[in-house]
């Protein structure tokens, strides 16, 4: 944009109007006499021109501007680009050259994105197009897409090795095409440095040799290992920036007052959070009910920062939340979903600093069951910024200077409360699969230090049971209230799956207990007839896999996983837009003030809402996964030939899929390298299964496999079967005596109950993946009896 323009010089409406009212062709010379325009306005008008011409709303030849031909109302355009504020734009598929350079189009993203409407750059989409208001300095055209009438072609993203000669190759990051390099001829590198993350388009394929490609964008640098997360953010679309009017919204935004609050300032609410965490959105308090009614109950009260506040239906924090859906985890950053402004400021229950917060008191009987609940709009001052292990080393008998002073009048009575919820919990049953979480812990420099797998504790459980039962109380109040509101659900697994797991556990001389509808405990029961045996992982891996995906919906379904008729999302506003339509009809049905869920909301729109944050979560987690499978290919590049044990994670017809016990990391056997015998896929047993000996690689066996190549960029790992591993179960009776390797090393098998508390509805790590520290484990020891895990 050129400087401020002289107050004497015409404004752009004034010019746009001279070219109107003379239907033929202008040229400069003509609006600067038209305007009295001397030598030194005139490079000023040209500039103004130029900046009219690149927006579309005139078209320029050398000499001559004239306004660009109407545009119908209706119209095929194609996704070209996006303007500095993140908006597409688009251009008329068909347009006659001879008039100059194609409109522009902006196009408007409502909040409300219909399903078969969210386009992405190179789409060719139906547009609905009207001229942009008066005042409006960008395109002149706004578009509203009607439907995407085709995918732009899949671009190919890579890294740029430049060659000594000129031009390079471009390394693809998609695993599927990992070892499909492409030639990059030197006009055609588009100024891309080695190391860079480049889009590129595809020029030429061939039978033989190398294809060739075109850089089409220069995505960032990828000089160390630090940056390996931006593939995953290019890959997957995953906005960076925000608008320039939601920074400008988050930086004007004021601290919430007392007023319309109740006043929870003296109440002693604290956080726990991992110890890395940066936004603490939820608090906790707990106390005895003194309700004679209620002997032995406790009174659990949980408050939740206030985003509603600050974050207004249909502006442009809103717009910005609504597009990213949710905030991205990944090990060296997140991409959040609000700007930090909010989220770690504002929003973030800091000790000692008043907040506002949307806040629940539960009371809970003495049998865990809750008996009553009320929501309050209040401003609270956290008493303590805590973490898990700190929490749990306190009630271990171990507090330190801050937990010390707390430990009797906030710390006891926020386990004691537990202890009461717990009984809730074990009654209701939900189901209780065992699977191993790690977490990646990163050197100074951004490359991996090492796997951990978190221990998990008392407190996480603690934490994790009164936020299950917060958003209970808010999906039974919104019910009660008769407003629409977007559920958690969990479906049951489907009739097919059921059978296929049935088969399945018939192999092992397992038998599931039918009868009457699917409950969580009919999984557990089985769960626990090979809780400590040989087959437990593949039990758990198979059960996990019958399950269905949680996802968020305007109806409601239920969760299966937590065995809860009715649950929604409201402990997480910061980092989950599900929560911050939560918190707006609560606003609204309690009468809380400013925020509310407007009335123009229906189960429809929520609807459309549903299955566009599903989408993004979904987006997010294969993100955060691509990343940490990269990271440990980085990792492990440099131990090719090294021996590692690990555990079949996966049976396909391609071949075997092992993770490591070490480090997690995933990688292929292929097929073709497990022997000199055709192997059988038996999709019933989850194995392959030798055409001549009838050896077996089943899923969860353990195996050891030599590292034979690593490919970084795509996160793809390769290995071979050292030694005849293969198991032969076909004779087996009893779990307990099926043969295999030793049970879960203590050291690398560690395992995290996995729970159904948030996330995904497979298991979920609090605070969407980030996982906290763990002490060193120790060997497993046989104990008769219960004992603690």
């Amino acid at each position: 944009m050129s400087k401020s323009r002289p107050a004497s010089f015409p404004d752009r409406n004034a010019i746009l109007a001279y070219i109107r009212a003379h239907p033929g062709k202008v040229s400069t010379r003509d609006i600067a006499r038209e305007f009295g325009l001397k030598n030194a306005d005139r490079a000023e008008l040209k500039q103004l021109l130029r900046e009219l011409a690149d927006s579309g709303t005139i078209r320029k030849t050398r000499h001559k501007v004239a306004e660009p031909a109407t545009l119908p109302p209706t119209l095929m355009a194609d996704m070209v680009s996006r303007d500095a504020d993140g908006e597409l734009i688009a251009t008329p598929s068909e347009w006659d050259e001879q008039d100059g350079a194609p409109p522009k189009i902006r196009i408007h993203t409502p909040r409300r994105i219909k399903p078969g409407t969210a386009a992405g750059l190179g789409d060719r989409v139906l547009l609905h197009v009207e001229p942009a208001g008066a005042g409006d300095k960008g395109p002149a055209y706004v578009g509203r897409v009607i439907r995407v009438l085709d995918r732009g072609k899949a671009r190919i993203l890579g890294i740029f090795r430049a060659l000594p000669q000129g031009g390079g190759r471009l390394v693809p990051v998609d695993k599927k095409q990992a070892g499909r390099e492409l030639n990059i001829a030197a006009h055609d590198s588009g100024g891309a440095q080695d190391g860079d993350l480049v889009s590129v388009d595809l020029v030429r394929t061939r039978t033989y040799g190398l294809g060739s490609g075109r850089v089409k964008e220069r995505l960032g640098s990828l000089a160390t290992e630090k940056a390996v997360s931006l593939i995953a953010i290019h890959a997957h679309d995953i906005p960076q920036d925000f608008s320039s009017a939601a920074a400008r919204e988050a930086e004007a935004a004021e601290p919430a007052t007392l007023k319309g609050r109740e006043d929870w300032r003296d109440l002693p609410l604290v956080t726990i959070d991992p110890p890395d965490a940066k936004d603490h959105d939820d608090a906790v308090y707990a106390e005895p009910d003194s309700d004679p009614t209620n002997k032995g109950g406790v009174i659990v009260s949980v408050a939740i920062a206030d985003v509603a506040y600050y974050v207004r239906p249909g502006s442009a924090l809103d717009r910005d939340a609504l597009r990213r859906g949710n905030s991205v985890y990944f090990p060296d950053r997140v991409v959040p979903m609000l700007p930090e402004r909010i989220s770690n400021d504002l929003c973030s229950l800091k000790p000692k600093e008043p907040r506002g917060a949307l806040a629940v008191r539960m009371v809970i009987g003495a049998d865990g069951r809750k008996r009553s609940h009320t929501f309050h709009r209040v401003l609270m001052r956290s008493a303590a910024k805590l973490n898990y292990a700190q929490v749990q080393a306190a009630i271990d008998g171990h507090p330190d200077d801050i937990t010390g002073p707390l430990l009797e009048p906030i710390l006891k009575p926020l386990y004691a409360a537990y202890a009461v919820c717990k009984r809730g919990r074990d009654e209701r049953d939900p189901l209780d699969l065992e699977l191993p979480e790690r977490k990646i812990l990163l050197k100074p420099d951004g490359t991996v230090d090492r796997v951990v797998v978190p221990e998990r504790l008392d407190a996480h459980k603690l934490i994790e049971e009164f936020m299950i039962l917060a958003n209970v109380a808010a999906a039974e109040m919104l019910e009660k209230k008769a407003l629409p509101l977007i559920y958690r659900v969990h479906d049951e697994p489907s009739v097919e799956k059921v059978h296929n797991l049935i088969d399945f556990l018939k192999t092992l001389d397992l038998s599931f207990a039918k009868g009457g509808a699917l409950r969580p405990a009919q999984f557990n029961r089985i769960l626990a007839m090979v809780k400590g045996e040989d087959a437990e992982p593949l039990v758990n891996e198979v059960v996990l896999r019958s399950q269905a995906q949680a996802e968020y919906s305007a109806e409601n379904y239920g969760h299966f996983g937590l065995n809860l008729r009715r649950y929604a999302h409201f402990t997480s506003p910061i980092r989950r837009y599900a929560d911050l339509v939560v918190h707006r009809a609560l606003i609204r049905a309690l009468g809380l003030g400013d925020g509310a869920l407007p009335q123009t909301e229906t189960v429809e729109t929520l609807s459309e809402i549903a299955a566009q944050i599903s989408l993004t979560e979904r987006r997010a987690m294969k993100a955060e996964r691509e990343t940490v499978d990269r990271l440990i290919a980085h990792f492990l590049a440099d131990r090719i030939g090294a021996t590692f044990q690990g555990r079949i994670s996966g049976v396909t017809k391609a071949g075997l899929f092992v993770k490591l016990a070490d480090t997690g990391a995933d990688g292929l056997i292929p097929i073709r390298t497990l022997g000199g015998e055709y192997y059988n896929y038996d999709e019933t047993r989850h194995a392959l299964i030798g055409s001549r000996s009838g050896a077996m690689h089943r899923l969860g066996d353990v195996v050891d496999v030599k590292l034979v190549e690593a490919a970084p960029v795509a996160g793809a790992l390769r290995f071979e079967l050292v030694g005849n591993a293969s198991l032969d179960y076909t004779d087996r009776k009893s779990p307990r005596k099926l043969k295999g390797k030793s049970k879960t090393n203590a050291k690398t098998g560690a395992k995290a109950k996995a729970s159904f508390n948030s996330d995904n509805g497979v298991g979920t790590r609090s605070k969407a993946g980030r996982a906290k520290p763990r002490k060193p484990a120790k060997p497993k020891q046989k104990k008769s009896g219960k004992g603690k895990r």
